[in-house]
């Protein structure tokens, strides 16, 4: 019994809790209903302050503007009115606190909880300790305004901080000055935070931190994985603009650009009066010396220009340079004009403004490559137009013969005995020229590239063009097989110098002969060797034929004996199938010979013809470069074999077989040229039918031993150079002051060396002899030709 007594009074005693913590629960959230209405009309009084309305601020009443007929702004009315003017006169900005501070347990209760809660959740602690805390933090927070505001930025009826913050403010920046009091009041602010919202900084960094270390990781993951989906958008997005701005460029583009003009190439050349009258047949066949060889010697072209050369072809190899470069980044580029020649086709391009040729240049070999050919030369310049070129080898390439060449117009109207066939440049035209106004050609390119086809072109042009009154020929063929089928020719003066010992004979006689030719036109006062022919020639059709006046009578010879009359002097051309050859046997000797007779031979009418497969600076060397400004360069193995021909690259991107670059003399700008060919069948025949006009007379001191040629000033003999060429002990110091200081006079190297005279002139003159110095000139001075010897 007395246990049921005693549970019916526990559940009575919980029946009663529960009634009271119900109760409890109805007051509190009662209490809290009233706190947030009080908290939403301060709130609402505050935003919509004015301070027109009427207040407690005196100034307020004294305002006209107030009255019955103006209302009141506030959206609480008057009450309003008076009470947010009076929280805002007292704490200044600091009054919006206040709602806060009683929204604050409603909004934690009813969003936050979402559960019943007791009074002492939301006001536990001391409530005096928490309503110290907030009276401190406001009342610190109203003076640091007042400090850190000024009231004329403010459109509160007193200062940002309000009566309290101004008072408080006026009494503590004296003491401690404007820093002292900032700190103060910032801590007491702190402090005040710490006892309304039982905060522990301690605990709160550490949360600060733990969430930072947690958000950080869950969002750099989110970030990455965002950015990276934003970066495939963005460059889908990208790709596909940039093929719809392409699709529209290019469809402006061939809106706008005209099709690109076609140069028709030149089927055939025009055909001379000269073979037009050979095709007819002739009654009686007859041979004279004077007359030339028929052009039947010559083979004749049958191939025709192939389908590759029509319009459309052209037009689509235009439109695939333009796109290969587009591949490259060089967008822009327009197709001026398509020019189909024998062996390759020109496109010239129009750059955009701004861009570099050698951005073009630089791809040329990958530009070959996307077009499937062996190479593509690229043409910086192009004289007279503002484009460049693009030289595309043929797939088809047309060959061409000697025979279209010399039966050209271009050839026949050349009245020059000294014509010599070149071929054909790009646009199929034929290309002659005068070795008269080179006057000497050098030749090089590497073997099987067309080199001695081409001297064989020249040397038969020369044969269809002179008779050998007007050009002899000095042949030196150091291989012995590719000149020697011109062995007994009229034309030649010696026969075929196969030995390089007889070269340098040769050579020297030629030097001889130049100087006799120069005094007999200094005699004659004529300035070349045209205006010396047609002097004698006058002189012996008018009867009165012009004595040799360089001729000197002989022991052996009679008394009553005289002066020969003087003939027509013929052009010599000497021409050097192998240079590397020459050089190599004969050294110095031969490059100051070769030197000697570039500078001076032109109006004596002698040329030289200089052929090498070995583009090298010690076979090319600068003495001969300097002296021969007209140049062929076939292929060759590197750019660098190329400068040294032609001073600039471009000969390595040819195709071989007779491709060539011609440097004309006076030019820098090469020109393109396909050489013309002439088989060994074709040279036999033409040798073949000048042998049946007469027999060679041969000079014999062409190829004198060399003890037997009268020696030149300043050109020493083999022997002389191998006998006496630094005899002196003193040669080698004389050497190298004079190559160092660059002076080149006897004096100087007397002071020097402490010397003699005669013995100063003996080292200057040898240095002359082998090079080292050049000859005296008309002022007396010398230049130096070699530089100084490298230091160890």
């Amino acid at each position: 019994v007395a246990k049921k007594a005693q549970a019916t009074k526990k559940s009575a005693e919980q029946a009663v809790s529960i009634s009271r913590l119900k109760l409890n629960q109805l007051f509190f959230e009662s209490l809290l209903i009233v706190q947030g209405f009080l908290g939403l009309f301060v709130l609402i009084s505050l935003i919509t302050f004015s301070p027109q309305d009427p207040g407690w601020n005196s100034q307020t009443f004294s305002n006209p503007l107030v009255g019955e007929e103006f209302g009141i702004s506030n959206a609480v009315g008057s009450w309003g009115a008076y009470l947010s003017d009076f929280l805002f006169s007292m704490v200044g900005y600091m009054a919006y606190l206040l709602p806060y501070w009683l929204l604050w347990p409603l909004v934690r209760h009813f969003v936050f909880f979402r559960r019943p809660i007791q009074f002492s959740q939301i006001y536990s602690g001391l409530i005096g300790v928490r309503i110290l805390g907030w009276s401190l933090f406001l009342v610190s927070s109203s003076t640091l305004l007042s400090i850190f505001i000024e009231p004329g930025y403010s459109f509160l009826p007193e200062d940002t901080g309000g009566l309290i913050g101004t008072a408080v403010s006026s009494y503590t920046l004296e003491p401690l000055s404007f820093i002292g009091s900032s700190l103060l009041f910032v801590c007491l602010g702190l402090l005040g935070l710490t006892l309304s919202l039982e905060i522990s900084w301690t605990n709160l960094i550490i949360k600060i931190q733990e969430y930072l270390i947690n958000f950080g990781g869950d969002f750099g993951e989110k970030a990455s994985e965002a950015l990276d989906k934003f970066k495939e958008k963005q460059k889908l997005r990208k790709e596909k603009l940039d093929r719809q701005q392409k699709v529209m460029e290019e469809a402006k583009k061939k809106e706008k650009i005209k099709a690109p003009e076609v140069v028709k190439a030149k089927e055939k050349l025009e055909t001379s009066k000269r073979a037009q009258q050979e095709k007819q047949e002739e009654l009686f066949e007859y041979k004279e010396a004077a007359t030339p060889p028929k052009l039947s010697l010559l083979d004749e072209k049958a191939e025709e220009l192939s389908d590759e050369t029509s319009e459309h072809s052209l037009r689509q190899l235009g439109e695939l340079v333009i796109s290969k470069l587009s591949e490259y980044g060089i967008n822009e580029v327009t197709v001026e004009s398509i020019q189909p020649g024998p062996v390759v086709i020109r496109l010239e391009l129009k750059l955009p403004s701004g861009l570099k040729v050698n951005q073009i240049s630089n791809i040329n070999k990958d530009l070959a490559r996307s077009l499937s050919k062996t190479s593509v030369r690229i043409v910086e310049v192009i004289e007279g137009r503002d484009t460049i070129g693009v030289e595309v080898p043929r797939e088809d390439r047309q060959p061409v013969l000697l025979s279209e060449v010399i039966s050209s117009t271009e050839y026949d109207d050349s009245k020059s005995p000294l014509t010599v066939a070149l071929g054909k440049d790009i646009s199929g035209s034929a290309v002659v020229a005068e070795l008269s106004s080179m006057p000497h050609l050098l030749v090089a390119g590497t073997t099987g590239s067309g080199k001695s086809v081409a001297i064989n072109s020249m040397l038969v042009s020369i044969l269809f063009k002179a008779s050998p009154e007007q050009v002899r020929l000095i042949l030196i063929d150091p291989k012995m097989l590719e000149l020697s089928v011109y062995e007994d020719i009229p034309h030649l003066l010696c026969p075929v110098i196969t030995d390089m010992k007889e070269a340098s004979s040769g050579l020297r006689w030629c030097v001889n002969e130049m100087e006799r030719r120069y005094k007999l036109m200094a005699e004659l006062g004529v300035r070349n060797l045209n205006g010396y022919n047609k002097k004698v020639s006058d002189a012996i059709n008018s009867g009165t034929p012009i004595k040799d006046p360089l001729w000197k009578k002989e022991e052996d010879e009679e008394l009553e004996s005289e002066a020969p009359d003087l003939e027509n002097l013929p052009n010599i051309v000497l021409a050097v199938d192998e240079l590397a050859d020459l050089m190599m046997i004969v050294g110095k000797t031969a490059e100051q010979l070769i030197a000697r007779i570039a500078q001076k031979a032109r109006a004596a009418g002698i040329h030289m013809l200089l052929a090498t497969q070995r583009p090298s600076v010690d076979v090319i060397t600068g003495l001969i470069k300097a002296n021969i400004s007209a140049r062929i360069a076939f292929q060759v193995a590197s750019k660098m074999d190329s400068r040294v021909i032609l001073d600039q690259g471009g000969a390595e991107q040819l195709l071989g077989n007779g491709d060539m670059l011609y440097l004309a003399a006076g030019t820098s700008i090469p020109q393109r040229v396909h050489g013309a060919f002439v088989g060994d069948d074709e040279v036999k025949r033409v040798a073949d039918d000048w042998k049946q006009r007469g027999k060679a007379i041969y000079i014999d001191e062409v190829t004198q031993e060399e003890g037997a040629v009268i020696g030149m000033p300043g050109i020493p003999t083999v022997g002389d150079l191998e006998d006496d060429g630094e005899a002196d002990e003193l040669y080698d110091e004389a050497v190298l002051f004079v190559t160092q200081s660059r002076r080149a006079s006897i004096s100087a190297v007397q002071r020097r060396l402490r010397v003699g005279y005669n013995r100063a002139a003996r080292l200057i003159e040898t240095m002359e002899s082998a090079g080292v110095v050049s000859p005296m000139a008309t002022n007396g001075n010398r230049e130096v030709l070699v530089a100084p010897p490298p230091e160890d």
